[in-house]
């Protein structure tokens, strides 16, 4: 996909529309301790302590629940760097793109 190197955009530190420029990051790996990831794992049954853990106890460390394969792109992370005060900002949503192209 296509992109502009250059966006008018609205910055909230000059609070009024300005020239940004855009630039990617990479995706990075979410930590295994966050919210979502700890919970996942409790419903397994993997994540609280020692004994009869009941229904949660007996689940194989895979199970069908989970998604099988790789998804073929990667969603999309931009940084919009305003050029009169040099404040950067991230991305609202993101979308899948194989490949992105800075023109």
């Amino acid at each position: 996909m296509k992109m502009p190197k250059k966006r008018n955009m609205y910055c909230r530190k000059c609070k009024r529309h300005t020239e940004h420029a855009v630039a990617q990051s990479k995706k990075k790996e979410r930590s295994s301790l966050k919210r979502g990831s700890i919970q996942r794992a409790l419903k397994r049954g993997q994540g609280r302590g020692a004994g009869n853990l009941g229904k949660w106890g007996s689940k194989p460390p895979i199970s069908r629940w989970k998604m099988a394969g790789v998804k073929s792109s990667k969603k999309t992370d931009f940084r919009f760097k305003c050029k009169e005060c040099g404040k950067s900002s991230v991305q609202g949503s993101s979308f899948r793109s194989k490949k992105i192209e800075f023109v």
